[in-house]
């Protein structure tokens, strides 16, 4: 079976001459794996980094230590604040990156499991991030999690 959503990424970075990086932390590099499985992948794919520790966090993407002790890994702030790192990492015309719970355990009544952020940042230096809520068991949340992902960032090249 293919997979639509990423061969319609792929298709549209080529057309528009664009590269993309990615940062994941819950979804533990499938975002990154559902691209490089397209033909073509590798004109359009800088790379990423799974960050998915907060010390991977820290290091490699230079998220600031207190931003992740003030508001958690799993927060607006911090999933922009990966896509910004990624993108000085990479330079790359766009970047995704996401954050999330996936369970079984490791949720709140704040942040229940599901809970995922995504980030977005640009070579303009544009920043965004989107909240959203998946169910299901710790599979199924980084299943979900990876195509809300994709569809975030084709969303975001396709507005470019």
């Amino acid at each position: 079976m293919s997979d639509s959503l990423a061969y319609e990424i792929v298709d549209l970075l080529l057309k528009k001459k664009g590269k993309v990086a990615i940062a994941e932390s819950c979804t533990g590099g499938r975002v990154l794996s559902r691209l490089t499985a397209v033909p073509g992948s590798s004109e359009i794919l800088w790379g990423g980094v799974v960050s998915y520790s907060n010390e991977s966090k820290v290091t490699l993407l230079d998220v600031k230590a207190d931003l992740i002790g003030k508001n958690g890994a799993v927060s607006s702030e911090v999933a922009r604040a990966m896509a910004r790192g990624m993108q000085r990492m990479s330079n790359a015309d766009w970047v995704v990156s996401v954050s999330g719970i996936a369970g079984p355990g490791g949720g709140s009544i704040e942040k229940p499991t599901g809970t995922v952020w995504i980030g977005c940042s640009d070579s303009k230096g544009s920043d965004s991030s989107q909240l959203r809520h998946v169910d299901g068991d710790r599979e199924l949340v980084q299943t979900r999690a990876t195509d809300e992902t994709l569809r975030v960032l084709l969303e975001m090249v396709d507005n470019a």
